[in-house]
């Protein structure tokens, strides 16, 4: 029934509908007698069909109109008239808590007040002996004055007299479906889901679930079915807050893993002890973090200019500290730094573009990738509210400092280059060759230490110019395969740097890392730290490191780094990428910046229809840099890191969602491709040199060598008919190679398209009798298809930039991404030729940010037999991740 405006229902005159719900609409209303203005809810005939259920709920509703608290929506009267019967609430001015979070998390403020307020008024209604049974976010409203708990009580006036079993819910209810089942499915606690009485315990559970979803933005538990929903809140808990959004204390993961205890003994057992834990994590965080920007609001669309104006001012409160240290002791104070509008960092990959801090700690460098891929060196004054793009900077890698803090050296388009850090420089200078660089220093004598290619010893050359030298050896004996990643120390004729050793077992992938002091004149090599990696010193006397996700200080003597006391942490939880080693983190005597491990680095796999709508996940969100699909579409292999662990494989079932781990050799193991009967899967991994390929079968047994050489090599696709493997190749002589080698003959491989241009993600046509690749001959990243086993045929099928070319498994369409499109291309035939309709663009596909457009042979989507896509997709929402800044961070080691 729609009650009309103007209808009265007793003394209350409708106005305007405000909503409707499973238990009935709500009318915004004027007291006739009072002369205010009230909201009404008239309930659903449905649920108060018979005379018994009428009364039990205006005896219900009289007791909770008797509550009486702040953070309550008081219900005024409850009436009826004829056969409709309502309640008279307070109306209330502003958005639902739901409506809120669709814009993504609250500030980590506003979770805690917010919190406290709601834990406090369950308390004051527990003490009453009501409990609401249907907390969730959709009945908190949002006021100026703060939080409104809305419909408490009415989950159980409403509810049937006895309990419902499991068995008998409906199939097809809608997973935010209201209605006799008590409760809103993604917010009930297990027992109500197997229909025992619910106590305040049970609200308990419901507001830890609220208060995930506060802090993270993301719902605790979901799932494509309500059946499969009901199974993952029975089995499954929720990752840690703090993995999803690191700048929150660890305690909140606490607070919020006991409220969803499975067992109500096992959580807190009253609202009051939730609101005590909150409000003490309010206060530890207003005592010891002074200076503490608020973190980054994520939102679907870009974030708004004044909210990077905000965090520039926070940032710019660095100077004004710096200007007062000769007054005032130093204090440790944060803030962050977001990316440029319309950009993020390059931090997840191999090849990224880590900050580094100038010498004198008054800039950051970094670079940024806009939103088609391409990558930018940026400068960020302290002083300034705003970054400037350094140009020549394009496809910019590990950049680093000059030390006058004048210049900025990095790598980019095959080079090592150096520029001066103004606006307007002129043109960057070329320095050296490299192919696959790990990282470079600059010597207060001008002398540059640098990594030229994946397996290599350092190189040293003049800032000036000049023919690149050896400045270490590597000792082959001792199974060194790389040296990286160098750092100076002061003087400029010692450094740092990491050494990367084959496993001990010749038939089976693995590493080991150790840091290592050397000197230009050599003779010196001694190790520094076996336990800890990207190590840096800084002056007066403190090695920097990383071990596992947690950045690490130790006071040392500055000659022989011999340390002083234990180490101290100085971040739990920083970005990392395992398998390289890179250092993410960059320090000056006073300034730490890093980037915080928040959910934007996670991803899921999540199959999708092709108008791009969600259809169900394959296992939790989880690092997940690659995966291939199996020929039939029923098992897919994922390349996945956890915490501070190099890359290994897991199997998943994609209709279940179920995955084993296939791999714990303490390996980089990555870009796993299926054979064509499904069979084998082959992988590239470190081994004793580069990238090589092995092999491993589905059910994790077998992992061998499957083709060495001295060239880093990755999988692409396995032909139809199972008798070649087409992989990339790159080296010191080539960008980027398709070569094809026997899985039936001899292994003998032969280039399949090789040129002075980069070719990658080759895929094989489901005929066999073409591949598509993407090449940047043109100047910039193209699909195109090449006949096979002869590619003397050849046509481009994108005309605006393109990559990660997938066929579709009945051949008639050739898919790829395009600026963050998924665009597709009609393939038709004119005799032995193929003709390529205009593409065009199918939905937006937010890929995960691991993939690394420098190893570009990811391809992280793929398409199954029956259309549908399985793509790997960011976890977190398109807000840009910030870096954390830390000023005064030596203080943090005096306390």
């Amino acid at each position: 029934m729609t009650l009309a405006a103007g209808s009265r229902l007793g003394p209350y005159e409708i106005v305007s509908t405000l909503g409707a719900g499973g238990m009935g609409e709500v009318y915004k209303a004027r007291d006739t007698r009072l002369e205010r203005t009230v909201a009404i809810k008239v309930l659903a005939s449905h649920l108060v069909s018979s005379a018994d259920v009428r009364q039990r709920f205006e005896r219900e509703a009289k007791t909770i109109s008797q509550l009486s608290h702040p953070h309550i929506c008081a219900v005024h009267d409850v009436g009826r008239q004829g056969e409709t019967e309502y309640l008279v609430m307070e109306y209330l001015e502003g958005e639902t808590l739901a409506e809120r979070l669709q814009s993504g998390a609250l500030p980590l403020e506003q979770t805690l007040r917010y919190g406290i307020q709601i834990a406090d008024a369950l308390d004051k209604a527990h003490r009453q002996g009501i409990v609401h049974r249907d907390l969730k976010p959709g009945n908190v409203m949002l006021t100026p004055s703060g939080v409104k708990l809305l419909d408490f009580g009415l989950a159980k006036v409403m509810s049937p007299a006895a309990p419902q079993p499991l068995t008998e819910l409906p199939t097809q209810q809608a997973l935010t479906q209201e209605g006799t089942i008590m409760g809103t499915v993604q917010y009930m606690a297990p027992e109500q889901l197997e229909g025992k009485e619910a106590d305040a315990r049970t609200d308990v559970f419901a507001f830890g679930a609220t208060l995930f979803e506060m802090a993270t933005g993301t719902k605790a538990f979901s799932a494509a079915t309500q059946a499969s929903l009901i199974g993952a809140i029975l089995r499954d808990d929720p990752p840690p807050i703090s993995r999803l959004q690191p700048i929150v204390p660890r305690a909140l993961d606490r607070v919020v893993a006991t409220c969803l205890a499975k067992e109500p003994e096992n959580r807190w057992q009253t609202a009051r002890d939730v609101a005590l834990q909150l409000d003490w994590i309010r206060q530890e965080r207003s005592s010891v973090e002074p200076v503490t920007a608020a973190p980054p609001r994520r939102r679907r669309l870009a974030v708004v200019p004044w909210a990077f104006a905000a965090v520039g001012l926070a940032v710019a409160a660095f100077a004004l500290t710096s200007a007062s240290r000769q007054r005032l002791r130093p204090r440790t104070t944060r803030a962050y730094l977001l990316p440029p509008p319309n950009t993020t960092f390059h931090l997840i990959g191999a090849n990224v573009a880590p900050p580094a801090v100038s010498p004198d700690g008054r800039r950051i460098a970094f670079g940024a990738r806009d939103a088609d891929g391409s990558i930018r060196l940026w400068v960020r004054e302290l002083e300034a509210l705003e970054a400037y793009a350094v140009p020549g900077g394009e496809g910019a890698l590990f950049p680093f400092w000059s030390p006058d803090s004048r210049s900025i050296a990095f790598f980019a388009k095959g080079k090592l280059k150096v520029v001066e850090a103004t606006p307007s420089p002129p043109a960057p200078r070329d320095l050296a060759d490299v192919v696959e660089p790990r990282g470079g220093t600059w010597g207060e004598d001008g002398t540059i230490l640098f990594v030229p290619e994946n397996l290599s010893p350092l190189m040293r050359v003049a800032a000036a110019g000049g023919t690149p030298e050896p400045a270490t050896r590597l000792d082959r004996a001792a199974g060194e395969t790389a040296h990286r990643w160098p750092s100076f120390l002061p003087g400029g004729r010692r450094f740092l740097y990491e050494i990367r050793r084959a496993g001990g077992d010749p038939n089976a992938p693995g590493m080991t890392f150790a840091s290592f002091v050397g000197s230009l004149e050599g003779g010196e090599k001694r190790a520094v730290l076996s336990e800890g990696r990207a190590t840096t010193y800084v002056p007066p006397g403190y090695l920097v490191f990383r071990r596992a996700n947690s950045l690490m200080a130790v006071s040392c003597d500055s000659r022989s780094l011999s340390f002083r006391g234990d180490p101290v942490v100085l971040a739990e939880s920083s970005e990392a990428f395992a398998a390289t080693g890179v250092s993410l983190f960059s320090v000056s005597k006073d300034l730490l910046v890093y980037p915080p491990r928040i959910a934007a680095t996670l991803t899921r796999l999540v199959w999708l229809d092709r108008s791009g709508k969600e259809l169900s996940t394959v296992g939790p969100a989880e690092r997940v840099t690659n995966f291939a699909l199996s020929p039939d579409g029923r098992r897919a292999v994922t390349v996945q890191i956890e915490e501070g662990s190099p890359p290994d494989l897991w199997l998943f079932d994609t209709e279940v969602g179920r995955g084993i781990r296939l791999t714990r050799d303490g390996a980089a193991q990555t870009l796993p491709v299926f054979s064509s009967d499904g069979a084998r899967i082959f992988l590239s991994a470190y081994s004793r040199g580069p990238w090589n390929l092995w092999e491993i079968t589905p059910q994790g047994r077998d992992l061998k060598p499957f083709l060495e050489s001295d060239s880093s090599k990755s999988a692409n696709d396995v032909s139809p008919d199972g008798r070649y493997l087409l992989y990339r190749e790159f080296n010191r002589g080539t960008r980027g190679d398709l070569k094809v080698v026997s899985l039936t003959g001899e292994r003998r491989p032969r280039a399949f398209i090789a040129t002075v241009d980069e070719e990658t993600n080759g895929d094989f046509s489901p005929d066999g009798r073409w591949v598509a690749y993407t090449s940047d001959e043109s100047g910039r990243k193209e699909v195109y298809v090449a006949s096979f086993p002869d590619p003397t045929l050849r046509f481009r099928v994108s005309g605006e930039g393109g990559s990660q070319p997938r066929w579709s498994r009945d051949g008639k369409e050739i898919f790829y991404v395009r600026s963050g499109q998924l665009m597709a291309a009609v393939v038709g035939r004119r005799g032995g030729d193929l003709v390529f309709g205009e593409s065009r663009a199918l939905f937006p596909l937010r890929l995960s940010t691991q993939v690394d457009p420098a190893f570009d042979s990811v391809t992280n989507y793929d398409v199954a037999p029956d259309g549908r896509f399985l793509a790997n997709l960011r976890a977190g929402e398109d807000a840009p991740t910030p870096l954390v800044l830390v000023e005064n961070w030596r203080e943090t080691l005096k306390k």
